[in-house]
């Protein structure tokens, strides 16, 4: 059998008034933190990458960082930094200025966003700069694929499911659960736009296909908005909403929710985006908006406004959530929601009592239901302190950039609380943060 595809169940809301919306994005690049070295860099969504910083100039600084127990060499756009800590000193940078753009009204009780957030001029010009230009990789970044692949790419292939035919199911099957592959997985899009040149629905699906690999694998929220936007009928907007945020505009982002809410039907990931972007009561708003239109995606939006409660340390909230997805009747399209809740419900308890100052020095495991199975990590704690998380097992597929972005987050907030799951791998995030409460909690003295 296949892996199970993303959810399409979608959001049914009463009308309610909203802006047009406006679009773009931002390059982050995520890696795991190693204790190893002494100097780190914060990007401006708060994300820290330690390494060793090996150079500087006016447009780039050049990091030694380990990356599957090697050491590799990444260079960091200034533009995208926040800070740069070298040796414990700290040095606050101020790209593109700290003037924020002027933001609509978008309704009581709406958090505009934090200052220091670029202009509009700024991220379009941010966007422009980076869909103009591939990554440094690209040139050298071979393709391998099956000479039985259908490249006419037919949006309904023929046949039952065969992925070294069908180019959709080999990007599935192939592509998306081979990190080592996911650069071939944009080059081989890029082919696929260039080829279908002359039939625009392919060359969009191309393109909205190309974006979503930016956003999923590399957190490239520059390349990914650009694409997107470049895709114009198949442009995931709440995709494009992520890359303003990600990029520092709230406001800008909140326009393409509000315009969203407008339709009477959008998708479910448009409330994790809610509650990442700090409005916890605007995702409960919007999950009771749910429950009393009758959707079959009910389960999805509780859990989903469970983890925005748990994300703002409202854990009784969050806990109450959890409990009413676990007592629905059981049926086939809410078991994974119920499976999902139960392990949220059981990391949840933890959240409070944890103190890893109270663990002894060690390695610990423990493990969680993912997607696909239990997701196993391994913890080390030293000095009161966690020094290293990593995913040691799992089965997941369509993890993208899971993986090492939250437990990155974790090591870099020394816990588990506030810790955003990774969008669009969302279960295999919240695996990872479960594994690491119950790891912390059992070794606790």
């Amino acid at each position: 059998m296949p892996a199970a595809k993303p959810s399409n169940r979608k959001m049914t809301y009463p009308p309610h008034h909203g802006l047009r919306g406006r679009f773009c994005a931002l390059l982050l690049i995520v890696l795991l933190a190693s204790p190893a070295f002494a100097d780190s860099i914060e990007s401006l969504s708060g994300t820290v990458i330690q390494g060793k910083i090996v150079s500087r100039d006016d447009k780039f600084v050049v990091m030694d960082v380990a990356l599957g127990g090697k050491t590799v060499q990444r260079k960091y756009g200034l533009s995208l930094i926040r800070a740069i800590i070298i040796d414990g000193v700290r040095e606050e940078l101020k790209p593109g200025g700290n003037t924020p753009a002027p933001g609509p009204r978008l309704g009581p009780g709406v958090n505009p966003g934090p200052a220091g957030t670029r202009t509009k001029a700024e991220i379009d010009k941010l966007i422009a700069e980076a869909g103009r230009t591939p990554p440094d990789w690209f040139e050298d970044t071979p393709l391998n694929l099956p000479k039985s692949l259908d490249l006419a790419w037919p949006e309904k292939p023929p046949g039952g499911w065969n992925n070294q035919v069908n180019v959709g199911q080999f990007v599935w099957d192939v592509i998306n659960p081979n990190d080592k592959r996911w650069r071939e997985g944009i080059k081989f899009m890029q082919q696929m736009m260039d080829m279908h040149k002359n039939d625009n629905e392919k060359r969009q699906r191309a393109m909205s296909s190309m974006a979503g690999m930016y956003h999923h694998f590399f957190q490239d929220y520059a390349r990914a908005a650009y694409w997107w936007l470049q895709a114009k009928d198949r442009t995931d907007w709440v995709g494009v909403a992520e890359c303003y945020f990600r990029l520092g505009n709230k406001a800008m982002a909140m326009e393409i929710v509000m315009a969203l809410r407008r339709r009477p039907s959008y998708p479910i990931s448009l409330v994790k985006l809610v509650a990442d972007m700090g409005e916890t009561n605007l995702a409960i708003e919007m999950t009771a908006d749910t429950i009393k239109a009758g959707s079959n995606a009910a389960d999805e939006a509780m859990m989903h406004a469970g983890d925005a409660c748990r994300l703002a340390g409202r854990f009784k909230q969050a806990q109450g959530y959890y409990e009413k997805i676990i007592a629905m009747p059981d049926d086939k399209n809410n078991k994974r929601s119920k499976d999902r809740a139960r392990e949220s419900l059981q990391g949840i308890k933890l959240f409070d009592t944890l103190d890893v100052k109270k663990v002894a020095d060690g390695s610990y495991k423990a493990s969680s239901l993912g997607y696909e199975g239990q997701v196993e990590i391994e913890v080390k704690v030293a000095g009161g302190r966690i020094d290293s998380l990593r995913v040691s097992n799992h089965k997941e597929k369509q993890y993208y950039a899971a993986l090492t972005d939250t437990p990155a987050q974790i090591v870099a907030k020394q816990s588990v609380k506030g810790v955003d799951a990774t969008s669009r791998a969302t279960i295999t995030s919240e695996a990872i943060i479960n594994a690491t409460a119950k790891a912390l909690s059992g070794a606790m003295k």
